[in-house]
């Protein structure tokens, strides 16, 4: 059998598998769990690894990892999917519906493992045909918790000389995969803003020092460093969502917070959105007296930018031709821990659409009514499973 045909036995056994992908896919997303909680998930995925024939072992707490040894010596490639869900009550009036309240599969981490599961069938039942090694990773904690990161630091990419994952995605037509050379997702930081002042009644505002109005000078500052102190050729965006103060209308509190992110994908430019909040924070609060420094602090992990290295995404745009044409994505401002992935070895970050009009399926990741269109999910197991082959296609 030469390649062409069978990188088409591929493509044929993912489509034939499509209904055991779609009902892992349901059984993940009625039992979403949160960063580092995936327990259950982390058993299930355990479960259906052994039944086709792989040994696991834990990693970051609740990641599973299977390696598949070839029939051939060579270099290890390592497919990734993210595990964890997100704290959003569905919306969805589907039969799947999440069975945890509060908890929701709202980015499609369950179809990355439904996908995977279904790419580690077909792996194991070519084995023979594999050059070296396959690292499959089951990652926790993408949603903040940089699980990458802790996979990274435990050495189990040591080994791996080339690294892909999937994402859906729903700024593509549903079925079309997309990827692009070098920069593709965002940094990412979190950070928190605390204003200590003086508090007392609303009706003597004199009285006190008001780290309410404080906190909205800052706001309004802090939005002035990108449109005003930001070349506007790079590409930055900074966004405060969260503002807190007084738990009733008449009591001026004696401290306000504030909460945001700030992403771009120049680390030059990251470096200084850092000084000019900090500098705003404390002259701001300075200005008007507020009791003690106001704080401005990091919260969680950074994550780097997303860089796929061009090597990696020429060899997956040849791999998968048989499959499907591979169109250039557009950069985007959303982070991704698979940055720790790419800043240790090569590989890149591969986006399967998910967007039909005609299905309702136009609700974007993070949206209590996200869903995917489950008809291109064999899809993702044929991209996994033809880059599982990486070093046998790359080879000939």
């Amino acid at each position: 059998m030469d390649i062409i045909e069978f990188k088409q036995k591929i493509i044929d056994e993912s489509k034939s598998i499509e209904q055991y992908i779609i009902d892992t896919r349901r059984h993940i997303h009625m039992y979403p769990e949160t960063k580092f909680e995936e327990e259950n998930t982390a058993q299930f995925i355990e479960a259906e690894l052994h039944k086709i024939g792989y040994e696991t072992v834990r990693t970051a707490k609740t990641g599973v990892i299977a390696v598949l040894e070839g029939a051939n010596d060579g270099k290890t490639v390592a497919l990734r999917a993210d595990t964890d869900a997100l704290d959003v009550q569905e919306e969805n009036d589907v039969p799947y519906k999440s069975k945890i309240p509060g908890k929701m599969h709202a980015c499609g981490h369950d179809t990355h493992v439904a996908m995977l599961l279904g790419a580690a069938k077909i792996l194991y039942e070519n084995k023979d045909k594999i050059n070296g090694k396959v690292k499959l990773i089951f990652q926790p904690a993408e949603e903040g918790g940089g699980g990458a990161a802790k996979i990274v630091e435990e050495g189990y990419l040591d080994d791996v000389d080339v690294i892909y994952g999937i994402h859906i995605w729903r700024e593509l037509d549903a079925g079309v995969i997309g990827t692009r050379i070098g920069p593709f997702l965002a940094s990412a930081d979190q950070f928190k803003i605390t204003v200590k002042g003086k508090g007392g009644h609303a009706a003597a505002p004199h009285q006190t020092f008001d780290p309410t109005a404080v906190i909205v000078d800052i706001y309004n500052a802090i939005q002035k460093i990108v449109s005003r102190e930001i070349d506007p050729i790079e590409k930055a965006v900074i966004s405060l969502p969260m503002i807190s103060g007084s738990d009733a209308h008449n009591i001026i509190p004696s401290e306000a917070h504030m909460e945001g992110t700030f992403r771009t994908f120049n680390n030059e430019i990251r470096e200084f959105i850092i000084k000019r909040i900090t500098e705003i924070v404390e002259g701001y609060s300075l200005a008007w007296r507020c009791e003690g420094k106001a704080e401005f602090e990091i919260d969680g992990i950074f994550y780097p930018a997303t860089i796929n290295h061009k090597e990696s995404v020429e060899d997956a745009i040849e791999i998968l031709k048989p499959l499907d044409e591979v169109q250039e994505v557009d950069l985007t401002m959303g982070g991704e821990d698979f940055a720790f992935y790419l800043n240790k070895t090569k590989g890149a970050f591969i986006a399967l659409g998910l967007y039909n009009e005609a299905k309702g399926l136009i609700y974007p990741h993070h949206h209590p009514k996200f869903n995917v269109d489950e008809e291109v999910l064999w899809k993702g197991t044929a991209i996994y499973a033809l880059l599982g082959f990486y070093y046998l296609f790359v080879n000939n």
